[in-house]
């Protein structure tokens, strides 16, 4: 049985798109919508520090809203089609605090299929904590069981394919792929 990991955020949801309406209300100024969201993370499109992005994208994590953010319907639909053709596992990247909340979220949605949550924990200032992987692909070359990762970050699919591993790029505005569909990648899958 093959294995696929699979991106949480804007692969399995739709956080930056929540994301940004979040901080829309919070700040009735910016007027970019999420395609415009040419790199992630976004805050030079938006035109805010770094460390105010950060700021305001865990305080989402952190509140009720990630744990309300629905899965995608198209994800879910192949799932409920082809989940169990494969060994599902999540691998994300969210800070240390956050994960559990993350893994909480893959197993109430899609906890039928991804059965473990592997993560990276993205760097947040003041944050001790031990280090055994520098990214997913590090992860990946460990685990050494995955053969397919899906993912909208075009490094990680690009350093992925350099190591041997099947890669696809699931379609975000800020990377290459503009021409597929959600539905098409999910096909190329089967």
């Amino acid at each position: 049985m093959k294995t696929i990991a699979w991106d949480v955020d804007d692969v399995l949801n739709n956080l930056t798109k929540r994301w940004l309406i979040y901080w829309k209300n919070n700040n009735p100024l910016c007027k970019i919508s999420f395609n415009q969201l040419t790199e992630n993370p976004p805050h030079k499109v938006i035109n805010i520090p770094l460390k105010q992005y950060l700021k305001s994208l865990d305080k989402f994590r952190m509140s009720k809203n990630y744990m309300q953010l629905k899965p995608s319907k198209i994800m879910l639909n192949w799932f409920a089609q082809n989940g169990h053709k494969f060994r599902n596992i999540a691998l994300t990247s969210v800070p240390f605090f956050a994960a559990p909340i993350s893994a909480n979220w893959v197993l109430k949605h899609f906890g039928n299929w991804i059965r473990t949550f592997h993560f990276v924990p993205s760097k947040r200032k003041n944050e001790k904590i031990l280090k055994y992987d520098t990214n997913k692909i590090d992860f990946l070359n460990w685990i050494e069981k995955v053969d397919f990762i899906i993912d909208d970050k075009e490094d990680i699919i690009c350093k992925a394919k350099e190591f041997g591993i099947k890669a696809i790029l699931f379609p975000a505005p800020w990377n290459s792929n503009k021409n597929k569909s959600p539905e098409i990648i999910l096909k190329e899958i089967n």
